[in-house]
């Protein structure tokens, strides 16, 4: 009997507990989220889940205003000398030189983005360089001839116009490239390798990357930077945020660059587009130097090598490494070997700020250098020039 009613007793405080356990359970399932986030037991506030995404939607708002930009430009070949050997024709005459074709034409691929219902389109300078035929292509099919009325090679933007003839003409939406932070999503739309209508996606891997950085010596930009995948074909198209506004155009400029492309700032294109579409000449004052950093301490280790071809001066500024021919800087007396150390005396730290200095004059502005050279302080006065980009 002991044996039973003790049994009975732990069977009626199991079942006791269990209820207990279940209770306490359903009470918290009607806790309210608050409640629980005021207790510091839930931090995260669920996501709906859609059957779009963000990059849907930015593509629908933008997709259509990117078109496709064929190119066509006939190049003249010129006659191997050997044709012309008097030997080679004794024995074939002309036959093998008259079989030569002297012209041919290369055909290029781009893309572009509409930007007004004028049909006013921004693209690459590369895209358009030296075209003598230029079809725009519109998402829908419509085809159009386009004009590039001006291009710039150091920006690598240009603008082509096409004439709707009454048409209505999709329009992207800009935004504001300097509102851009590290981390927000990219989507790069274009035609890379001929495969219209192309989106990838990824985020904005770094901001204001100069182009000397990225080894594209001949060109002025700061470039957004972005893990997207931008090919060639991409160039000339649009990089846009998550709300479909474009923040900068894309440009395939380096073979070598797997898995980071770079765009032109949208600002840097706005700022420039009404220039380009008079077809005026872009100012870009340069002094003509290619140059690098230096320090003290990069200067002592150069100055203690036996094996040096010349002694730095052991001072913070930017080394001079070469005088272009015909430049302000030969014109001023500037000599490979020259540490720059002030313009205008304001302190100089490195080739970019430097060189962000010089853009922000006008043309043949005078500047004052501040230089060391063989231990000695000299002042060099430097008129600038525009830049041309075969130098």
């Amino acid at each position: 009997m002991r044996i039973s009613k003790s049994i009975g007793q732990f069977v009626s405080h199991l079942t006791a507990i269990i209820v207990g356990v279940a209770l306490t359970f359903s009470g918290m399932s009607h806790l309210s989220a608050q409640t629980l986030v005021n207790d510091g037991i839930v931090a995260q506030i669920p996501t709906t889940i859609t059957e779009d995404s963000f990059v849907a939607r930015a593509v629908e708002k933008t997709g259509n205003s990117v078109v496709r930009i064929d190119t066509e430009k006939t190049v003249t070949r010129s006659f191997d000398p050997f044709f012309d050997d008097p030997f080679f024709r004794q024995f074939f005459g002309d036959q093998f030189r008259n079989a030569v074709p002297r012209e041919r034409v290369v055909t290029g691929l781009g893309s572009g983005f509409i930007i007004d219902n004028n049909g006013v389109i921004l693209t690459n300078a590369h895209v358009v360089s030296g075209a003598d035929r230029v079809t725009v292509t519109l998402k829908d099919g419509r085809s159009f001839q386009g004009e590039v009325k001006g291009a710039d090679e150091v920006t690598d933007l240009a603008v082509v116009k096409i004439n709707p003839q009454g048409q209505s003409l999709p329009v992207a939406s800009l935004g504001n490239s300097d509102q851009v932070k590290v981390g927000d999503w990219a989507i790069a739309v274009g035609n890379p390798v001929g495969l219209d209508n192309t989106v990838t996606l990824g985020i904005i891997s770094t901001l204001n990357r100069p182009s000397s950085e990225v080894g594209i010596l001949d060109k002025r930009i700061d470039f957004l930077q972005t893990d997207a995948a931008i090919n060639p074909g991409n160039s000339g198209g649009p990089l846009l945020n998550a709300q479909g506004e474009v923040i900068g155009i894309n440009t395939a400029i380096r073979a070598d660059a797997m898995g980071i492309g770079f765009a032109i700032p949208i600002n840097k294109a706005k700022q420039l587009q009404g220039t380009l579409v008079a077809g005026k000449e872009v100012p870009h004052p340069y002094v003509g130097i290619q140059m690098v950093n230096i320090t003290p301490e990069l200067a002592r280790k150069n100055n203690q090598d036996p094996n040096t071809t010349f002694l730095i001066p052991e001072v913070e500024g930017v080394l001079v490494m070469r005088v272009l021919p015909n430049t302000p800087a030969e014109a001023g007396g500037m000599r490979r070997g020259d540490v720059i150390i002030k313009v205008d005396n304001q302190p100089i730290k490195d080739a970019n700020q430097l060189q962000k200095i010089v853009e922000n004059t006008s043309i043949n502005q005078s500047l004052r250098f501040t230089v060391i050279r063989n231990q000695q302080q000299l002042q060099l006065s430097l008129k600038t020039a525009q830049m041309r980009t075969q130098q």
